[in-house]
């Protein structure tokens, strides 16, 4: 099994948020594939299914970013999941909006999210970094973050999350690097 991880802050005020792309890929992909209602699970809401053969946990923590790790460690404990069987879902400022890379291990870069997860399971999980744009001015970075697309990145971001959604096979056959040509080729 493979536990799909989407980052974001929970309640309505953060809902399209840019902190909040990893939400709305677990969602795209929820849209996409058949699996089960979100329940209150772990820390966070849960649906289960299959894509494309593999059976998945899509998970979205209630926990707030800071305490994803929390509500992460909660589920790969129940489903004896490994790191390797995780894929996470992030917002990236680092990334023009709709530009998306895959990694594995590695630094944080900043985000409280994944310094979380890490502090709980370890870096030996793949992250999916979606771009988000970085503001003009680096003081804005926490309201940048927490502010909504504007209606042509919001076209880009799902566009992308589409994509991700469709795309998704490979990443569970572990084929990151397919994963990305088919995402830059479109």
């Amino acid at each position: 099994m493979f536990l799909l991880v989407g980052l974001g802050n929970p309640g309505s005020e953060y809902a399209g948020t840019r902190h909040n792309v990893g939400f709305m890929a677990v969602d795209e992909i929820v849209r996409r594939y058949t699996v089960t209602h979100f329940k209150d699970k772990f820390k966070g809401v849960m649906a289960t299914g299959e894509v494309d053969g593999e059976k998945v946990a899509l998970l979205k923590p209630s926990t707030y970013m800071n305490l994803s790790g929390e509500s992460v460690l909660s589920a790969c404990s129940f489903y004896k999941i490994k790191p390797s069987q995780i894929i996470v879902f992030q917002d990236d400022m680092d990334l023009p909006v709709g530009k998306v890379k895959v990694k594995t291990g590695g630094s944080p870069g900043g985000h409280n999210g994944i310094k979380s997860i890490d502090a709980h399971i370890g870096v030996d999980y793949t992250r999916v970094r979606i771009g988000v744009g970085r503001p003009v001015r680096r003081e804005d970075v926490v309201n940048w973050v927490l502010t909504s697309f504007d209606s042509e990145s919001r076209q880009q971001i799902d566009h992308v999350l589409s994509q991700i959604a469709e795309y998704l096979p490979l990443l569970l056959a572990q084929n990151d690097q397919t994963f990305m040509n088919r995402l830059s080729g479109q």
